[in-house]
């Protein structure tokens, strides 16, 4: 089985948040790579360097440049043994398909440009299973046919 991870899994993974724990389990006991976009990685990457940016500037902020280093250096051990591999995509085609999904839900449901590429890879990639704990995005991805893991325990 193959699975797409967005930008929420692997914030959960690197930083102690509700969903740690659920995302480390998820890494443990996954048979395959899991497949990220490289869209997916400079967003997980900005995301940590913008915290730690904040941090700098209010220390109730985020966590430190310190944190952050350490989040992307495990980030890159992940790569290196395998736990994550990056596909190459055509863009063209993804930008389509996000213009798609654009079109048919974001007039209704509001989607962030980042949520429709993330999916849109997705699509593209033939995946079947989308892991994210972002809990709008989820909805959209099962909307377009996805299986979606973690399964999350309600609030």
């Amino acid at each position: 089985m193959s699975f797409f991870a967005d930008t929420s899994f692997l914030c959960a993974l690197y930083r102690e948040q509700d969903n740690n724990k659920l995302a480390e389990s998820f890494i443990t006991s996954a048979n395959n790579s899991i497949h990220l976009s490289s869209l997916v990685v400079f967003e997980f990457r900005q995301s940590v360097r913008l915290q730690a940016f904040r941090f700098a500037s209010d220390r109730s902020q985020v966590f430190s440049k310190r944190v952050a280093d350490t989040m992307l250096a495990l980030f890159d051990e992940n790569f290196a043994n395998g736990t994550f591999v990056i596909p190459i995509v055509n863009w063209v085609d993804v930008h389509s398909l996000a213009e798609r999904l654009s079109a048919k839900h974001t007039f209704t449901q509001g989607h962030r440009t980042m949520d429709m590429l993330h999916i849109a890879t997705a699509l593209h990639l033939k995946i079947k299973t989308f892991i994210s704990f972002d809990q709008k995005q989820a909805a959209l991805a099962k909307k377009e046919g996805f299986h979606i893991l973690p399964r999350t325990r309600p609030r």
